[in-house]
């Protein structure tokens, strides 16, 4: 008989956790507290404006693919996609904009005459960039930091060596200025310390490698929305035997000789041979595991930032603005001040604007835009969100009429809100935060949560709260490095 294996989650690492564990031989079965797969990266429909609900970017598609591909899978009948020429269009209240394209050639010609900065300052910057994922990435996002043998290998020797001319000890902001007089083009690549959460102001400047994500590696858009990564790689665990339990919380692992042998739900107990975690890692402990030994360091972590989510139906099209947009705060130290030190909102946060009808029309009525319109927030420490989101409406309103040019209010036809309350409900995630622990400390990384237990065999954990990180294309990874962890049947 097939070993089995238990995922608590299907988020999208769990999702991709199960898919590579099937395909290793185990018999797996998923249980999820909703009655939808995906958990943040899930869309709603509103009177013919559909949304995705969750992350809007989308990077590193390979991760998706190959996860078709270990099944012998062609991966083009589940899913597909395509590159952005554009990778964002960014909005000062000045009047300044900047369309940042997509070659990289173009980008630091047009970024050089926009911002006044030298051509070969901006190649060598984002050279650098690259560089420094090229020496990193199989460690810190490929590996688990917590076994000897990952430090073991040249690579990581090699990069360890070289990291004290990473960044690791100055800011972001402090290496970007490093490179850059203009204070603009200077907040265009601190805005990347959001990518995980962060502040520019405190995450280290190895943080700059993650631009190159973006900007070297691609940003594509997949065909039916973000959604479709969900729906696709949930029809392929289908397809390949994973049975998933829905409507079915976790209320306890179980554990019995320091060894994880199952779960409990209100359906009763289910055994098996090892059980994956891809729920928060707090709650997991908190809730699941309360009579266990407790990470104590681990979980005092500070959290990284949340979101304020409107889903705006707009009955009009804007042609200045594409599927990515920015309207930047006039003051940005002070944005991230606020959100990690007094645990409130700006009056001028920092604008980011979604808008997939603009890839695909059927998304919004003919004539219409379905705005996902998004500040950063801190997480939930039980602050008056009624009241937060009200005034943060009102000032988000007049940002987009000045920086725009118009009267946004008068043209939304649908509306409803997501705040960090709202997402830590529905997603477990603790605090609400979208990353899980902020990556705020140049040791961030050697702190989160490894994939695995220390202290209970056959226990793992995936997701954006453990390593390496949040954000898709790292929940994808934890998944792997799971994979990599389990013993071949």
């Amino acid at each position: 008989m097939p070993k089995t294996a238990i995922i608590v989650g299907a988020g999208i690492a769990g999702l991709a956790t199960a898919i590579r564990l099937s395909a290793k031989g185990y018999q797996v079965n998923v249980f999820e507290a909703n009655d939808y797969p995906g958990g943040k990266l899930h869309s709603k429909t509103v009177e013919g404006y559909r949304f995705d609900l969750g992350p809007s970017l989308f990077t590193m598609p390979w991760l998706i693919t190959e996860l078709f591909e270990i099944h012998g899978k062609n991966p083009t009948d589940y899913f597909n996609y395509y590159k952005k020429d554009v990778i964002c269009n960014y909005f000062w209240e000045d009047g300044k904009t900047f369309s940042a394209k997509a070659d990289i050639n173009q980008f630091a010609k047009e970024a050089s005459i926009s911002f006044n900065e030298k051509e070969e300052t901006i190649k060598r910057f984002l050279s650098d960039n690259r560089k420094k994922y090229d020496l990193t990435h199989s460690i810190f996002l490929e590996k688990s930091l917590h076994r000897t043998s990952t430090y073991l290998s040249k690579d990581t020797l090699k990069a360890l060596f070289r990291i004290g001319g990473m960044g690791i000890n100055n800011t972001l902001n402090k290496s970007n200025e490093r490179y850059f007089s203009n204070p603009k083009l200077v907040q265009l690549f601190n805005r990347y310390a959001t990518y995980n959460g962060s502040s520019p102001y405190k995450t280290p400047g190895i943080m700059s490698m993650i631009p190159h994500l973006e900007m070297e590696l691609g940003t594509y858009f997949p065909k039916g929305g973000m959604h479709e990564i969900t729906k696709a790689l949930f029809q392929l665990a289908q397809d390949i035997g994973v049975v998933f339990h829905f409507k079915q919380p976790v209320k306890q692992i179980l554990v019995k000789g320091k060894k994880a042998v199952g779960i409990t739900t209100d359906g009763g107990d289910f055994t098996g041979d090892l059980v994956v975690s891809n729920m928060d890692v707090y709650p997991t402990y908190r809730k699941l595991l309360a009579n266990h030994r407790q990470p104590e360091k681990t979980l005092k972590q500070e959290r990284s930032s949340s979101a304020l989510i409107f889903y705006w139906g707009i009955n009009k099209s804007f042609p200045q603005l594409d599927l990515h947009n920015i309207l930047f705060s006039n003051d940005y130290p002070t944005e991230f001040k606020y959100i990690f030190d007094k645990k409130t909102l700006y009056h001028d946060a920092t604008v980011y604007i979604n808008i997939t009808s603009k890839e695909q029309e059927q998304d919004a009525p003919k004539g219409s835009e379905n705005w996902f319109v998004m500040i950063n927030a801190p997480g939930n420490y039980g602050q008056d969100w009624d009241t937060l989101v009200t005034v943060a409406r009102q000032h988000i309103i007049s940002k987009i009429n000045r920086v725009l040019n118009t009267d946004i209010a008068s043209l939304i036809a649908t509306e409803f809100v997501l705040d960090p309350k709202g997402i830590e409900s529905a997603t477990s995630s603790y605090r609400g935060a979208l990353y899980g622990a902020a990556s705020n400390s140049k040791f961030a990384a050697f702190l989160r949560h490894p994939n695995f237990s220390n202290h209970i065999k056959n226990l793992y954990f995936c997701g954006g709260s453990v390593h390496p990180g949040g954000g898709i294309p790292l929940c994808l990874l934890s998944a792997k490095i799971v994979h990599d962890l389990v013993p071949e049947m």
